[in-house]
């Protein structure tokens, strides 16, 4: 897998704690941005995001590039609807298959089991080798892709805003998530924390700050961010 921040709001920390502001202050946007770039007010954001206040995280955005995503993956992060999608078309786009070039994701559980992967392979092969022949009997590419597995790598670009990344985070980055859609999770915090430390210093599983809030917990607690991210 392959994850790159290809664009953001310039001054995205500056940016939320402007428009916070704005809703009390009869002042310019342009002299609040200026005031927050010289005094960035790091409580201020995380009192918004304590307070549940996160309308004004809806103004900053954060456009991902995605190599190296399974369909099964791909099919989940669809479903976070406050989100801009830009995918490979299998309808448009001849889908190759090579062992070597992770034309296929395979999962760690089968890739670590030397019989199963030899399974896994085979069949990865065969379907795509249905592929190829449909194609060669002058079935469209929309519709020979129908053979083709889930487990097809797909390239995509992702644009959220930071409201809903933290949405995204909360989700995504718990251990109960699939382990692909974590991953991809993990990376792209990463790259968020990196370019507004201050907006996503809270963002991930809610068991890293406070209690967890699914119903049926892991029972294995984060101890910090550092474990989640870099172990």
């Amino acid at each position: 897998m392959n994850v790159i921040l290809l664009a953001h709001t310039p001054k995205p920390d500056a940016v939320v704690a402007a428009a916070a502001r704005m809703c009390y202050k009869d002042v310019t946007a342009q002299d609040l941005l200026n005031s927050e770039e010289n005094n960035l007010s790091k409580n201020l954001i995380a009192e918004l995001f304590t307070s549940g206040h996160l309308s004004t995280f809806e103004h900053v955005n954060f456009t991902f590039g995605i190599d190296g995503l399974s369909r099964v993956a791909s099919h989940q992060l669809v479903r976070h609807r406050l989100a801009s999608f830009s995918q490979q078309s299998q309808r448009y786009v001849k889908m190759n298959y090579d062992e070597n070039d992770s034309s296929v994701i395979i999962p760690p559980s089968i890739e670590n089991n030397s019989e199963a992967q030899k399974i896994f392979i085979q069949q990865a092969r065969a379907s795509h080798e249905a592929y190829k022949k449909l194609l060669e009997l002058g079935i469209k590419k929309e519709d020979a892709r129908f053979i083709l597995p889930h487990g097809f790598s797909t390239r995509l670009i992702l644009t959220m805003n930071a409201r809903e990344l933290h949405h995204f985070f909360n989700l995504r980055l718990c251990r109960r998530a699939q382990w692909e859609i974590h991953e991809l999770a993990r990376r792209m915090l990463i790259l968020c924390r990196e370019k507004a430390p201050v907006l996503f210093e809270k963002a991930g599983p809610s068991c890293i700050f406070g209690e967890c809030n699914e119903k049926r917990s892991c029972g294995k607690i984060y101890k910090d961010m550092e474990e989640l991210l870099f172990v």
